[in-house]
């Protein structure tokens, strides 16, 4: 779709106070609530030919008590690449086969320029070793990189191509080792800050469907939704989601149900559902709205990430085929209301198919200070049904942005949860920005039944050339094994948004332990597995 002259000019004009703003290290304006500018804009062009890879580092191996935090951006030998940045990690775990791990990501060959690609790595050995082939297309403008997988093993790469808010789907079907190309390039329409999942349940009639949504306002072509029937390779033509919701996540239930979790930038939450997504003879339609409570707002530009969010909404579904089955869970970082500084890890649950949610429980357990920041919040749901949670997080930091990475999860539906453990030793998030002023905008984890697989960015390596720490991607192994049994915290009955109070249905009596621990881990079972409105007209593309 296409704007008139007018709102091109006045877009011209935002564009205009936009650069100044950021110029001024303020952050970009607003209007009507919502972003003015995408996160992804098509900014520099490519290094030039012969200045990336030239010089090397032995590669940063990372522990931190009983954990071990392996770089995952190393070039042929194994080696740290001085001068390159990457951010913003998404994996992808083989559930056939956990020794098989992909980590996709945005990949700068210098931190002197923004121009990004689709990094990616594999590995064969559960992450102590990893191989950096290249990228998707080099010397293609790629962002927004997000990974899933089947439930036989196939690894899915959604790209975004920068400068026409379009993404393709990319499948590997050799742990990550090689991809192709699925759908032509920007076949799978898109937009900034797309997200996907895939249907693994085999008893679902959309088995294997891939159902993606986009802020709609900076889209390819239109809409906020689409779907694809045959894995990835064609997509049908986009859809409006109620509400337009932005930066979240989606998931499906063993019932074939589709839930997203989304928000407006600010404090409205929603989770939106799909009955019929999975039926392959109807257009998607949404049938059912839920407003959810997060305790706070979403952060764009906080002092920990200036120029990016403090973290997004991710939303998780329970298969696991037991008490707590089909219970859908919503995570994300949010400034508390009436809070001036800093954001903590916001949960909420739903026992009732997404009806009514349980009010916000913060699971970052530090004494409250609103100067301390909890982001980059997100949750995977193991297949025996327990939550993991993992976020960086400035509590022990005395100019409360020095980060680590910490870990806590739930055996019991998110009722309760273990007291948090710090992960990684600390590192600051404000060096290495390869002229972007972020370390991304979230990090992601894969559950199993006995751990969780992470992907996050750090900034662990010294360049003495630049005399700052570079950004590079880390996997680290979570596991709740180990320890004392602690005193959990309780999370809320779920209450009524927006009817009457909700129960939760069984509540197991497993207690969690105090002190995960990075125990090799066996390979993991496989998972049993309102009509939208119009929307406006897309502004132009930057």
């Amino acid at each position: 779709m296409r704007s008139s002259t007018a709102l091109a000019n006045l877009f011209t004009l935002v564009a205009s106070i936009l650069s100044l703003s950021t110029a001024s290290g303020q952050t970009p304006p607003r209007i009507g609530g919502r972003m003015t500018e995408p996160l992804e804009k098509y900014e520099m062009p490519p290094a030039a030919l012969g200045t990336y890879r030239l010089d090397t580092s032995p590669r940063m191996i990372k522990p931190f008590g009983v954990f071990t935090s392996y770089q995952v951006n190393v070039d042929a030998n194994g080696n740290n690449i001085v001068g390159d940045a990457a951010n913003e990690p998404s994996i992808a775990v083989d559930p056939t086969d956990g020794n098989k791990i992909t980590i996709g990501w945005r990949q700068f060959d210098t931190y002197t320029s923004n121009f990004r690609q689709s990094g990616y790595g594999y590995s064969t050995d559960a992450g102590v070793t990893w191989h950096f082939p290249g990228t998707l297309q080099p010397g293609v403008f790629r962002s927004d990189p997000v990974l899933d997988f089947d439930d036989t093993g196939n690894f899915f790469y959604l790209s975004l191509l920068v400068d026409t808010f379009c993404g393709d789907i990319w499948r590997s079907t050799n742990g990550g080792q090689s991809w192709t190309e699925r759908s032509p390039n920007g076949g799978a329409h898109s937009g900034d800050k797309e997200w996907f999942t895939v249907d693994k349940t085999p008893t679902s009639m959309g088995h294997g469907f891939q159902y993606q949504f986009w802020t709609g306002f900076f889209a390819c072509d239109f809409g906020e939704f689409s779907r694809s029937t045959d894995g990835g390779a064609t997509w049908q033509s986009p859809i409006n989601i109620p509400n337009d919701p932005d930066w979240g996540s989606l998931d499906v239930a063993s019932n074939g149900y589709l839930f997203i979790g989304g928000n407006d930038e600010g404090s409205s939450f929603w989770c939106i559902r799909s009955t019929n997504a999975q039926n392959p003879g109807v257009t998607p339609t949404f049938d059912q709205v839920t407003t959810v409570n997060m305790g706070g707002s979403i952060v764009y530009g906080g002092a920990v990430n200036p120029g990016g969010l403090a973290g997004q909404t991710f939303l998780a579904v329970d298969r696991s085929g037991g008490s707590t089955n089909n219970n859908i869970y919503m995570v994300t970082s949010v400034q508390p209301f009436g809070a001036g500084n800093g954001t903590d890890v916001m949960f909420v649950r739903s026992t009732d198919g997404g009806v009514t949610f349980s009010a916000p429980h913060r699971i970052n357990d530090d004494p409250i200070n609103h100067n301390k920041w909890h982001y980059f919040g997100t949750i995977g749901v193991a297949p025996n049904g327990r939550i993991d949670s993992v976020w960086l997080d400035t509590r022990n930091a005395a100019n409360n942005t020095d980060s680590q990475l910490f870990y806590s999860y739930s055996t019991d539906g998110g009722v309760t949860w273990a007291p948090n453990v710090a992960v990684s030793s600390s590192f600051t998030p404000l060096e290495g920005w390869p002229q972007q002023n972020k370390i991304g905008d979230y990090i992601t984890v894969v559950s199993d039944n006995s751990g969780g697989d992470v992907a996050y960015s750090a900034t662990f390596n010294f360049n003495p050339t630049r005399g700052q720490h570079e950004q590079d991607v880390y996997f680290v192994r979570v596991s709740p094994s180990g320890g004392p049994t602690p005193t959990p915290t309780a999370t809320a009955t779920p209450t009524a948004t927006p009817t009457a109070t909700v129960t939760p249905s069984s509540t197991p009596t497993a207690s969690p332990t105090a002190t995960p621990t990075a125990t090799p881990r066996p390979t993991p079972t496989p998972r049993a597995q309102p009509t939208p409105r119009p929307h406006p007209t897309p502004g132009p593309r930057p």
